[in-house]
């Protein structure tokens, strides 16, 4: 039977590199956006787009009535925040959404659901240890409300599927690459950086991986993804001090020679997140994404590897096309 990919949060930077990949492929292809979205004329031609919100899940029935096929929804929508605070539309969608999308699975019949989560949704283990695929997942052990929302998102997909749907789960790490037509943070960086609006960094670093890379992992999940398991989509540890290496090397722009403290860092971070807010801009540092920073980010995705045929490209490559791309789209 042919099948059709029914893709949600099509427009953010993960959701429009699966739905290119899948049309790409030949593949029959539903884009899930919301309501007057501009972004979704970025997407490619052959692509069906239905209009919805996931916390509302009448407006999502058109999207899952697919006729005569097998229907397979990859759950990639959500707000991502570094924020410090409780954001009750970042629960609506993340935890109320999926909530919605588990109802209508079952309701449809789909014959399979890859749920988008985040390294995030696992506890921190102390440094030196690896961090590996756990199935127990805890709101009440994970620090910072984006994190918490995700956990919670992840443990119902897991009974969900112990109830017999069959569902798999995908962790990526921090998710770099070209096609962001938002406003992400390592991207906002790469665009702070060429544009010589950073005068300074920070000690500490993050697993950062290709976007690309974790959309063919998501894909394969589709297919070779086992029911109620989860499956880290990392690729490796890079202080941030790296990045700028690499985004120097790619560029030929001097790096910023400065090096901040995390003390400093996190004295200042309430200010810089209220600057950015009266910007309206995301903000490059907050309380919480300095904990990340500084957190235990070695994660393993060996797991992938064996089990979905996941690898990971150089990271260099990712930085010189992200400047590449963000040239062509003349944001730089």
């Amino acid at each position: 039977m042919d099948v059709t990919y029914l893709v949600t949060g099509a427009t953010g930077h993960l959701g429009n590199v699966i739905v290119r990949k899948l049309a790409a492929q030949g593949n029959s292809v539903r884009a899930l956006v919301l309501p007057n979205d501009p972004l979704a004329e970025e997407l490619p031609d052959e692509v069906q787009i239905f209009s919805g919100d996931i916390s509302q899940i009448d407006s999502l029935r058109p999207f899952f009535t697919v006729e005569g096929k097998e229907a397979i929804v990859i759950h990639s929508a959500g707000i991502v925040s570094i924020a410090s605070k409780d954001d009750q539309r970042m629960k609506d969608i993340n935890v109320g959404g999926i909530k919605n999308i588990l109802r209508l699975c079952r309701e449809f019949k789909v014959s399979k659901l890859v749920y988008v989560s985040s390294v995030h949704a696992i506890p921190e283990l102390p440094k030196g240890e690896v961090i590996k695929e756990i199935h127990d997942f805890d709101a009440q052990k994970i620090i910072g409300p984006y994190a918490k929302t995700k956990a919670e998102a992840t443990a119902l997909v897991l009974e969900a599927a112990s109830l017999g749907l069959d569902a798999s789960v995908v962790h990526p790490s921090g998710i770099v690459g070209p096609f962001d037509y938002g406003r992400g943070h390592m991207t906002q960086l790469i665009i702070d950086y060429c544009q010589g609006r950073l005068v300074a960094g920070v000690k500490g670093g993050y697993d950062f991986v290709d976007v690309r890379d974790v959309a063919d992992g998501v894909i394969a999940c589709c297919h070779r993804g086992k029911k109620g398991e989860c499956y880290i989509l990392s690729n490796r540890y890079f202080s941030i001090q790296e990045v700028f290496d690499l985004l120097q090397e790619v560029t030929g722009k001097e790096k910023p020679k400065a090096v901040l403290p995390m003390w400093f860092a996190r004295l200042t971070a309430p200010l810089s997140e209220l600057y950015y807010k009266l910007l309206k801009q995301p903000p490059l540092y907050t309380p919480y994404s300095l904990y990340t920073l500084s957190s235990n980010a070695v994660f393993s995705h060996a797991k992938a590897g064996n089990e979905l045929g996941y690898s990971v490209r150089p990271f260099g490559e990712t930085i010189g096309d992200t400047v590449e791309w963000l040239r062509v789209q003349r944001r730089i």
